[in-house]
């Protein structure tokens, strides 16, 4: 911290940090429909600047990372994961697990099933992880309660 306001980067995790339950849960499913739109959108592209093999392709790569972000958002947000600290981190463990296993899956299956273009599969995939940093940054804190603090 430089003159008692935090610098941008500590800035953003604050936000992070200072983001309640229920505006989590919201955070969480936005950007699970941010990466559906996304995907779309780069279907959309790949359709008119290739074709329908890429626009398929396209919706495949971004397809797999919103099903894995979905299967992440609903064990995290499900259940009553909130209730203490130790089952929030534990649900987000198990949630992040197995939406790993489920983009390794879908990317086995897609890969070996499917005639895809590469390309477009692929860059459908990361422009749908770029939701996670655009939704990030643009969430404002939402608790008034917590202060910024030096991180590290």
């Amino acid at each position: 911290m430089t003159g008692g306001s935090p610098e941008p980067l500590e800035r953003d995790l604050y936000k992070v940090l200072a983001t309640d339950l229920p505006h989590a849960r919201r955070l969480a499913f936005g950007v699970v429909l941010g990466q559906a739109g996304v995907t779309v959108a780069a279907a959309l592209c790949a359709w008119g600047i290739a074709d329908r093999r890429a626009a398929l392709s396209a919706l495949l790569g971004g397809g797999i990372a919103t099903a894995g972000s979905l299967v992440m958002a609903r064990l995290v947000f499900g259940g009553g994961a909130g209730a203490d600290a130790r089952r929030a981190l534990g649900a987000l463990y198990r949630g992040e697990a197995v939406k790993l296993a489920v983009v390794i899956a879908l990317f086995v299956l897609v890969l070996r099933w499917v005639r895809v273009a590469p390309l477009a599969m692929l860059a459908a995939f990361a422009a749908t992880l770029l939701v996670y940093w655009i939704a990030l940054l643009a969430a404002p804190p939402t608790s008034s309660r917590c202060v910024p603090r030096r991180l590290g």
